[in-house]
């Protein structure tokens, strides 16, 4: 069995935030996959399905993304998860937007979803980053993971969502490379992430 937790604040609010893509991300691999209606338990929302051959509970924590860890660790213990089989979904600001990466342990360069979750469970779960982009200095930061994505980011944020949710079964399956390779792949089909954006992908 796998946890897959989207990091996010909860309410119509903070929907649209760009500290929501994990949110959006779980939402849409629900959606996809047929997944059973969401339901409120753990300090948070979860939804349970199958990706393949693997049962996995989608978990939403409601705590507010500081507390993230609370709902993890009540989840994962409930159905006696061990860390490495927990996935959580993240925004990056330290990657373009549209690009991810897979990780497992790590530091947690200052997201404080992942401060909470590693506080309650450890460090050695693993980590879909999902690029953001940065606003170019520090002091902005704030401000631009709790703004909306603007509306000319609605197409590559819907996009990325899409091939998240499509190729969710390679991350339940432990097979990261080839996932963030078919994301970026189902990205640059579709225009983003092109090579002259990025240099050398």
């Amino acid at each position: 069995m796998r946890l897959f937790v989207g990091l996010g604040n909860p309410g119509a609010k903070y929907a649209r935030n760009r500290h929501n893509i994990g949110f959006m991300a779980v939402d849409e691999i629900a959606r996809r996959h047929g997944f059973a209606p969401w339901r409120r338990r753990f300090q948070g929302e979860t939804s349970e399905g199958t990706l393949g051959t693997e049962r996995v509970i989608l978990l939403k924590p409601t705590t507010y993304m500081n507390d993230s860890g609370r709902a993890v660790q009540e989840a994962a213990g409930f159905f006696k998860i061990a860390p490495g089989d927990v996935t959580v979904f993240h925004d990056e600001l330290e990657l373009p937007p549209g690009k991810v990466r897979v990780k497992i342990g790590g530091g947690i360069a200052g997201h404080n979803g992942l401060r909470s979750i590693s506080a309650h469970i450890g460090n050695d779960y693993r980590r879909v980053r999902l690029g953001i982009g940065h606003p170019g200095v520090k002091e902005l930061v704030h401000g631009h993971v709790l703004s909306d994505f603007a509306k000319a980011d609605n197409d590559w944020v819907a996009t990325l969502c899409e091939a998240v949710a499509e190729h969710a079964g390679l991350v339940a399956k432990g097979t990261d490379a080839t996932f963030a390779n078919r994301v970026h792949l189902a990205m640059q089909a579709k225009g983003f992430l092109t090579k002259d954006e990025n240099g050398k992908e």
